[in-house]
C-alpha cells in the first residue's frame, strides 16, 4: 500500500512543479511580447518593486511575482486549518479529493488564453490564473499532511525510517526533475500532439499527473480508527496540535530542527547565484547547478539514512548533519570560484541535510498521537513554508550589504550551536 503513496506522491509533487513552470511558460508566450510596453498600474506595481520594464526577462520576472505570490499565501496560512480537517476526514479521501479537484482546476487554464477585459495593465485571463493557481495552492495544503499523516498508517513502525527516507528522495527528486524537465515536456507535448492535430497539448500535462495520483491513491486501503463527530472549534483543535509541541519535547526539537534546516536551504537558493558568479565556468544564471548537486547529495544521504540509520541514535545523526552542513558552508566561503570543489562541497551539504531530516521526520511521526498527526503536520507544514520564505527575502539584502563570506559564517555558526544543543556527547 505504501507503494501506491509513494506512487501518487511522485504524481503530485511533480505536477506541483509542472505547475509553475507551465504559468512562466504561458507568460511568456502569451503576456510578454518581444517589445514589452508597460502601462499604467503596471509599471507603477513595478517602480514600488524596484524593477525596470526594459527587457522581457525582467517582465516575466514581475508577471510570475504574481504567480509565486498566489503561490505561497496558502502555503505560509492555511497548513494549520488544513492539517485539523484533515484529521477530521478520511485520509484516502482528503489527499484523493484534493487531487481531483486540482485536475479540475487545471483544465480550466487554457479557458484564461481567451480575450477579454483588462485589468490593471493586464487581460483577465492573467488574474484568472492567479486565482487557479491560489486555488491549486489551498488545495495542496489539505494533500500535504493527509498524505504525512497516512504514512504511519501504512508503514510498520521499524521501516518508518526508510520510509521516510524514500519520502525525502522522492521529495528532492521531484523538485529536481520538475523543475528541469517541465519546459522541454511541455514544448515536446505541444511539438507531438500537434501533429495530429491536437493543439495546445502542452494543457494535457498537468491533468495527466493530478489525475494519476487521485486515481493511484484511490486503490489504497488505509485503516484508521472510527472518529466521532468533532464537537470543539477549529481554533480548539489547532490548541491541541500546539499542546504536542509543548507536552512532547522530542516532537518540539525535531520540528525546530526541520524548520532550521528549511531555512539554511532556502537561504542557499539565494547564496547560490553568488556562488555560482565566482565560478567563472558557470556565472549567475547556472546557480541551479549548485542546488541540483545539492539535491543529489540529499538524495545519497537518505539512502545512506535508510541503510543503516537504525545504527546511530536520532540525536547523533541529528549533531552530525548539523556539523556537515557547518563544515560545508565554512569551507564554500573559502574555495570561491573553483566548480570542483564547489560542487563537492554542495552535495556534503545536502548529505547533511539528509542526515537531519530524516530523523526528524520520523520522530514526529513516531511521537505524535495519531488522532493528532494532521493538526501538527499541518503546523510543521506552516512553520516550514514560513521558514522557507523569509530566508528568501532577507539573503539577498543580506549579501549585497556585508558581502557573501559573512552570511556563510553566521549560517554555519547558527548549525554548529544547533548541533551543541543536541549533546551528542551524552550517553543516548
Amino acid at each position: 500500500m505504501f507503494r501506491r503513496l509513494w506512487i501518487g506522491q511522485v504524481f503530485s509533487q511533480l505536477a506541483d512543479k509542472f505547475y509553475i513552470v507551465l504559468m512562466v511558460f504561458l507568460i511568456a508566450q502569451y503576456w510578454v511580447t518581444d517589445s514589452p510596453q508597460s502601462s499604467g498600474a503596471l509599471a507603477e506595481a513595478a517602480t514600488v518593486l524596484r524593477m525596470d520594464l526594459e527587457t522581457r526577462a525582467q517582465m516575466i520576472t514581475l508577471l510570475a511575482t504574481g504567480i509565486y505570490a498566489a503561490n505561497t499565501i496558502p502555503a505560509m496560512f492555511l497548513g494549520l486549518v488544513a492539517g485539523v480537517w484533515a484529521d477530521r476526514w478520511p485520509k484516502r479521501e482528503v489527499m484523493v479529493a484534493s487531487n481531483g479537484i486540482r485536475t479540475v482546476l487545471t483544465l480550466l487554464v487554457p479557458l484564461c488564453l481567451i480575450d477579454g477585459p483588462h485589468w490593471l495593465g493586464l487581460s483577465w485571463g492573467y488574474w484568472g490564473l492567479v486565482v487557479i493557481t491560489f486555488l491549486e495552492s489551498v488545495l495542496t495544503q489539505f494533500f500535504a499532511p493527509a498524505e504525512q499523516a497516512a504514512i504511519p498508517l501504512l508503514v510498520p513502525q521499524p521501516l518508518l525510517l526508510a520510509a521516510n527516507s524514500l519520502y525525502q528522495v522522492t521529495s528532492m527528486g521531484a523538485t529536481i526533475v520538475g523543475f528541469a524537465l517541465g519546459d522541454p515536456l511541455l514544448r515536446l507535448l505541444r511539438t507531438l500532439l500537434s501533429h495530429v492535430g491536437l493543439q495546445n497539448g502542452e494543457f494535457l500535462l498537468l491533468p495527466l499527473c493530478y489525475g494519476a495520483a487521485a486515481l493511484v491513491i484511490s486503490t489504497i486501503q488505509i485503516e484508521e480508527r472510527p472518529r466521532p463527530d468533532s464537537t470543539t472549534t477549529v481554533w480548539n483543535e489547532i490548541g491541541e496540535g500546539l499542546e504536542v509541541l509543548r507536552d512532547r519535547a522530542t516532537v518540539r526539537n525535531a520540528m525546530l530542527q526541520l524548520v532550521l534546516l528549511y531555512s539554511l536551504l532556502a537561504a542557499l537558493y539565494v547564496l547560490a547565484i553568488s556562488l555560482a558568479s565566482t565560478i567563472e565556468s558557470l556565472g549567475p544564471t547556472q546557480f541551479g547547478v549548485l542546488l541540483a548537486m545539492s539535491g543529489l547529495g540529499l538524495a545519497s544521504g537518505a539512502v545512506g539514512v535508510a541503510q543503516v540509520g537504525h545504527d546511530f541514535s536520532r540525536r547523533r545523526l541529528a549533531a552530525t548533519g548539523l556539523g556537515t552542513i557547518a563544515f560545508s558552508l565554512v569551507l564554500l566561503g573559502q574555495v570561491r570560484g573553483n566548480l570542483v570543489v564547489t560542487l563537492a562541497l554542495c552535495a556534503v551539504l545536502g548529505v547533511g541535510a539528509a542526515m537531519l531530516a530524516i530523523p526528524a521526520q520520523t520522530t514526529i511521526q513516531e511521537d505524535t498521537p495519531e488522532s493528532l498527526r494532521g493538526k501538527v503536520f499541518g503546523l510543521q507544514n506552516n512553520m516550514i513554508n514560513i521558514a522557507l520564505s523569509l530566508p528568501l527575502v532577507l539573503a539577498g539584502a543580506v549579501v549585497s550589504r556585508y558581502g557573501l563570506l559573512p552570511v556563510l559564517w553566521v549560517l554555519a555558526g547558527l548549525a554548529v550551536v544547533a548541533a551543541l544543543l543536541e549533546r551528542p556527547w551524552e550517553r543516548c
